[in-house]
């Protein structure tokens, strides 16, 4: 595993003060062998036959690969750094062969540096394959699960581990089912505001430090890290177990990140938005997030604004943006008086 700074994170937060929190990217290089074993989340339901030494071998790839050429003899195309997958077709066409041509194919596949091979169905593996994949350190699994279930299963276990994450030093809540990732310098009051929020019937997903997952080309799930998870620091009291505090029911393991907040000190040298027609996008692993900044100051209740911050990114994914709304009406009024058209007033009883 190798980690890198992310400049696009910070830089986007230059100008509230510098280099607020820190970013952390890991790139995972490849996964071990042994936690296809391990795993017990996806019911993989793998039991490893042969060559244990290989199980430190990594898997780099999600994508799996059947190995129907290369039982005829044919492995240009094999990636041995993908999970290999020989199933009822691939063992039926395997016993059609004379028995020179098994031993040769065999010795053809077992001659690649294969990161980890799957028989599915439970099948009988040939006695063959597993001495050669014994000798040269290929770990072989096999499952009673049919290919496509299997595959199905596999795939989705793979792009969850082999997945891009970043870390994020901020609050993840989830607001009217709304993931709100919430960011801002030490002591601006990130978890105060996230317990206040809790009070009002939302819940924690992680406090101090979220742990942020690609899912997809378009989407990041966050959580929080295990030694850390459903607590929470309030200066004063100290560290909090709010799932103890406040049930389950004020708790979440995991949510997709659709709303960043910027909670930042007023500064009255500074422009604020004050009609909503800007428009920021904050970047967490390649995905444009929309992001609002709110200037804090003593007077200014962050829980309601917060609140109807998600009530307004909901509108808007809904199609209805009231800033534009307000345009629209202004100019409507502004186009009545240009025509010299008289507005009705309304009466009043």
């Amino acid at each position: 595993m190798c980690a890198r700074e992310v400049p696009p994170c910070l830089s986007r937060l230059d100008g509230v003060g510098g280099k607020l929190w820190f970013a952390l990217e890991l790139v995972l290089d490849g996964l071990l062998a042994q936690e296809l074993e391990l795993n017990q989340e996806y019911h993989l339901e793998l039991t490893l036959v042969a060559g244990r030494k290989g199980i430190k071998k990594k898997i780099t790839h999600s994508q799996v690969q059947k190995m129907g050429l290369a039982m005829s003899g044919f492995i240009q195309f094999v990636n041995p750094e993908r999970l290999q997958i020989i199933g009822n077709t691939e063992a039926t066409y395997f016993k059609t062969l004379t028995p020179g041509m098994q031993e040769k194919v065999i010795h053809q596949i077992c001659s690649l540096p294969l990161s980890c091979l799957v028989v599915t169905r439970g099948l009988e593996i040939p006695e063959l394959l597993l001495r050669e994949a014994e000798e040269r350190g290929i770990p072989v699994f096999r499952t009673n699960l049919r290919s496509i279930d299997f595959i199905e299963r596999i795939t989705k276990f793979l792009e969850e581990k082999l997945a891009s994450t970043s870390s994020l030093h901020g609050v993840l809540m989830d607001v009217y089912g709304v993931g709100v990732l919430i960011l801002g310098k030490s002591g601006i009051g990130k978890s105060e505001c996230a317990l206040d929020l809790i009070l009002r019937g939302h819940r924690l997903v992680a406090d101090d430090m979220v742990h942020i997952r690609k899912r997809s080309p378009s989407s990041v799930i966050g959580s929080g890290f295990e030694v850390i998870q459903h607590h929470m620091e309030i200066r004063g009291l100290g560290i909090i177990n709010i799932r103890s505090l406040f049930g389950v029911e004020a708790i979440r393991e995991k949510k997709k990140i659709e709303l960043v907040l910027e909670l930042g000190e007023w500064d009255t040298h500074q422009e604020y938005d004050r009609l909503g027609f800007e428009e920021e996008k904050f970047s967490i692993l390649d995905v444009e997030l929309p992001m609002m900044r709110i200037p804090v100051t003593p007077a200014r209740n962050l829980t309601t604004i917060i609140e109807v911050a998600v009530r307004n990114h909901l509108l808007k994914v809904m199609g209805y943006d009231s800033a534009l709304e307000f345009e629209k009406k202004l100019l409507r009024k502004m186009e009545e008086k240009r025509e010299g058209r008289p507005e009705i007033e309304d009466e009043v009883e």
